[in-house]
């Protein structure tokens, strides 16, 4: 994937995975100054971006923690690392949070031994759906046989999608796409090349759609495939996912192209920064507390980060699911804990399943 102005993270992100393949990445531990080193692994795209906004706030604002930023095949995928110890934190999703918790999908065959434990919300994404223009699809019903393109394999938003179109009343339908399975740098591409029929479309309301988004929508014309009411069902019969309705959805999502459609249906997914559970809770505490006191330096640099405050950072909260005691301190402390909620204990992290 393209990404303007990014040459140097591109760079550290070389360097820290030949670093990873020589053994040296561990879990958090200080650099020799007291300060102490976290690294997140980070989706591509406009999840990306948010990471390194997050990094230069930590850099500007903190002299006790040394963010990195590592790129990581997906929210799925950041999990598994994560549990893993390759990383110290990550930016997740709150639905691949819950499977992982209930062993369901792709965590089914393949658990993770620890979860991801609870940090704060980064920001939603709404996922909806675009089809070529050269194409007769219109409707969700029309693309039963059409080539579909739900992200790329690993990513929390293809998996989320897949599974509210698996739902009935849209099972049918799903039943007969033919799924598309490709890295999303390759996706415009092919779009481009009429190889693909249809495909997710996803960004944060009132910053725009993610980075490969983006290119296709240079790249492609394209229009908005109508809901049907099957489907808004199914968004609103899946828990893991919210239903939403927009109506400007080219100027909501920065289009560069008229989609054919002001009002939409998306589903939603909330987007968070989760911790491993033996990163440190002062360094954890840290990061909470540049989110909470210096969000708008976030903001700044990537105005997809969206709470304002510790209040909107804690919106995301599940219940029945563990808080890194770091994050729960700093939550108590602005005043802002809800005391049904877990604080976890690291003596019992691979049993909160």
């Amino acid at each position: 994937m393209t990404r303007n102005g990014n040459g140097g993270s591109l760079t550290r992100r070389r360097f820290v995975q030949a670093a990873t393949g020589a053994g040296v990445v561990g879990l958090a531990g200080c650099t020799g100054d007291d300060t102490q080193e976290v690294r997140v692994g980070t989706s591509t795209g406009g999840t990306f971006d948010v990471g390194l906004a997050m990094e230069s706030a930590v850099g500007e604002h903190s002299d006790e923690v040394l963010y990195s930023t590592i790129e990581s095949p997906g929210y799925i995928g950041t999990a598994y690392r994560m549990s893993d110890g390759e990383f110290d934190a990550g930016i997740v999703d709150n639905n691949s949070m819950s499977k992982a918790q209930e062993q369901v999908g792709e965590f089914e065959e393949d658990p993770v031994d620890t979860l991801p434990w609870q940090g704060f919300l980064g920001f939603p994404y709404s996922i909806y759906l675009v089809a070529r223009e050269d194409t007769d699809i219109e409707t969700f019903d029309d693309l039963a046989g059409a080539t579909v393109y739900p992200a790329e394999p690993g990513f929390s938003t293809r998996e989320t999608t897949l599974d509210v179109w698996s739902q009935e009343p849209t099972a049918d339908v799903y039943d007969e796409m033919e799924i598309v399975d490709m890295d999303v740098s390759d996706a415009p591409g092919a779009m481009e090349e009429g190889n693909i029929d249809a495909a997710i479309a996803y960004g944060t309301p009132g910053v725009g759609n993610t980075g490969w988004v983006v290119e296709y929508d240079a790249r492609t014309d394209v229009q908005y495939v109508e809901h049907t009411d099957a489907l808004v069902e199914s968004i609103e019969s899946y828990g893991g996912a919210g239903f939403v309705e927009y109506d400007d959805a080219v100027n909501d999502f920065n289009w560069q192209q008229d989609i054919g459609a002001d009002e939409i249906v998306a589903w939603d997914l909330e987007v968070t920064f989760a911790f491993h559970h033996e990163t440190p809770d002062d360094a954890v505490y840290e990061i909470m507390r540049v989110a909470d006191e210096h969000g708008d330096a976030v903001r700044d640099a990537e105005e997809r980060f969206t709470p304002d405050g510790a209040e909107e950072m804690a919106a995301a909260g599940m219940d029945d699911y563990p808080f890194h005691p770091g994050a729960a301190e700093y939550y108590q402390d602005a005043g802002v804990w809800n005391d049904d909620w877990i604080v976890g204990d690291s003596d019992e992290a691979g049993e909160y399943f």
